[in-house]
């Protein structure tokens, strides 16, 4: 028994920005990964002028705004693909669930 029945008298809507984004969510979520975690690689290749202490705090600093900034760009990335996802599923076809009789349609409340 299916969960859901297509209702015959439903339009979907043609698709627009939604698939686009969708399809390029993966080489965006590379992309805006790499980048800050280069940046973290190259914090260590650069020459710091300072004593040890001062070298340890500089990169801790830095892997402290790398961290956080890719899970910022993991929680947008995922967000922005549950808004796509929601987006595709409104414009498909309209589904009832529970389609039952209603008795009192034409008297409510007799």
């Amino acid at each position: 028994m299916p969960w859901l029945n297509k209702l015959s008298d439903s339009r979907t809507s043609p698709s627009g920005l939604e698939w686009t984004l969708l399809r390029r969510m993966p080489r965006i979520l590379a992309i805006g990964t790499l980048l800050p975690v280069l940046a973290s690689g190259l914090a260590r290749l650069w020459p710091v002028i300072g004593g040890n202490e001062l070298i340890a705090v500089t990169l801790l600093t830095v892997d402290i705004y790398v961290i956080s900034t890719v899970i910022l760009h993991w929680t947008l990335v995922l967000t922005l693909s549950i808004g796509c996802f929601i987006v595709l599923v409104m414009k498909g076809p309209a589904y009832v669930a529970d389609a039952y009789p209603l008795t009192d349609f034409e008297r409510p409340g007799d």
